[in-house]
């Protein structure tokens, strides 16, 4: 029985659980929802066939690509698995990238994808660009970042590519470094106010949002929210901080807000759900994943984020969770 996530589908079972709401969809899916005031409800997609962890994920034409990352096993992985929304599968035959990474981040301009920087080996910080065609299937490398660097964010504003912060060697950077596709050359901005890695990012309005993270390799976390223009190439750092300090976290914009998802400390991972409010800089508690976990894919379609992946626990465990969060209108 196959079902389309961009409408309703008819509701077969309705089990309340006190304040909780759970829709069985047969053969397929739950849909968990708090009481009618809530912002949104989670439902649970298929699988990804291969449980990862410390991927880095992008949204194009109705499919969610998920790229790299850590095996069960632990070795690094150079696997692309794509999710087609409509049909709730996972497309078979998508092309690896040519090397194994993970901590990379990514970003898509033009129905090419990017990725960029992250680890290989043993923790070896990369400068390299990998950019997939979705229409050839196929890879190409681009002009290496300026720096190298894992744990970095990525985002596209007015067709560039923005690289913001990072790690290299258990070294924090506050490095922001600038792609343009068209002269295929890379420009070095100024720096973010607060050095940090394994930070979420997200644009609204032009303007790029880097949120939470840590400022060493030992999982000191931050709450720290600062925006940067790339107009002016100008920070601004005096920014409501997010409720809980998390990072291995990741982030999506979404109707003008910014959902920040995951993360993990030393105690253990994160289920936080929290929109961030640009107009009037101010946070709002949503309802949180069904799997707590850090180091996922996060991305948004319409009016839904798609939560893929992760670790479920500290370190290097995984899940291949496809959860997906659908607003209320």
């Amino acid at each position: 029985m196959a079902f389309s996530l961009c409408c309703y589908v008819p509701i077969f079972g309705i089990i309340y659980l006190g304040v909780l709401l759970l829709i069985v969809i047969p053969d397929y899916t739950i849909v968990i929802a708090q009481s009618l005031d809530e912002n949104g409800m989670w439902m649970v997609g298929t699988s990804m066939p291969n449980p990862r962890t410390e991927v880095t994920a992008v949204a194009y034409n109705n499919t969610v690509y998920v790229i790299g990352g850590f095996t069960e096993d632990g070795r690094i992985s150079n696997l692309v698995e794509a999710y087609n929304i409509s049909s709730n599968s996972w497309v078979k035959n998508i092309e690896s990238i040519p090397i194994s990474l993970h901590h990379a981040s990514s970003a898509i301009i033009d129905g090419k994808i990017y990725v960029i920087g992250g680890y290989t080996g043993d923790w070896v910080p990369s400068d390299k660009m990998f950019i997939y065609d979705t229409i050839t299937n196929n890879w190409t490398r681009g002009p290496p970042m300026p720096t190298e660097r894992g744990s970095p964010t990525a985002n596209i504003v007015a067709g560039k590519l923005y690289v913001i912060g990072g790690d290299s060697y258990d070294n924090p950077l506050a490095t922001v470094e600038e792609y343009d596709p068209v002269i295929r050359n890379w420009t070095i901005l100024s720096d973010m106010p607060t050095a940090r890695h394994h930070a979420a990012s997200a644009v609204i309005a032009g303007e790029i949002y880097v949120i939470g993270g840590r400022i060493t390799g030992s999982l000191v976390n931050v709450d720290i929210v600062e925006k940067y223009d790339p107009t002016l190439d100008k920070w601004s750092a005096d920014l409501t901080p997010m409720p809980s300090k998390r990072s291995g976290i990741g982030a999506t914009s979404l109707d003008g807000f910014i959902y920040v998802l995951g993360g993990e400390q030393n105690q253990g991972t994160f289920d936080n759900n929290e929109r961030y409010d640009p107009k009037t800089d101010a946070w709002t508690i949503e309802f949180p994943m069904p799997t707590p976990r850090h180091g996922l894919g996060l991305v948004s379609i319409d009016d839904k984020i798609f939560a893929v992946g992760g670790g479920p626990h500290p370190g290097l465990t995984v899940t291949g969770q496809n959860e997906i969060y659908f607003l209320k209108h």
